[in-house]
């Protein structure tokens, strides 16, 4: 079950595209890496795992919750994707759910 947020007008991104993220809290090592790189879209919780967060900042703890990608953030995300020991973020397109960075995009 994928829970979704509203995008905020401004996560256009990819080419027009608007792109969304979630975290695989089964892999998630909890280094926290994801949040110093972007932390209007990723938070450590108490149980020391990642999660993604809504555009009005609430924690999303659903398992595969989705929040979209604000262009003015996209290369954090990324970066953060590229960075995670657990390999762990996925950031896909919302049109076709195709993984564009992660441990799943071709």
């Amino acid at each position: 079950m994928t829970v979704q947020q509203q995008a905020p007008s401004d996560a256009v991104t990819e080419g027009g595209e608007p792109l969304e993220v979630w975290i695989d809290q089964d892999l998630c090592t909890g280094d926290g890496i994801c949040a110093q790189y972007a932390p209007d879209v990723f938070e450590l919780d108490i149980d020391g795992l990642a999660y993604v967060k809504s555009a009005d900042d609430e924690l999303l703890q659903a398992p595969g919750a989705t929040t979209r990608v604000p262009l003015p953030i996209l290369k954090d995300v990324v970066d953060s994707a590229k960075e995670c020991p657990g390999d762990c973020i996925h950031v896909r397109r919302v049109s076709d759910s195709v993984e564009v960075y992660g441990p799943d995009a071709e």
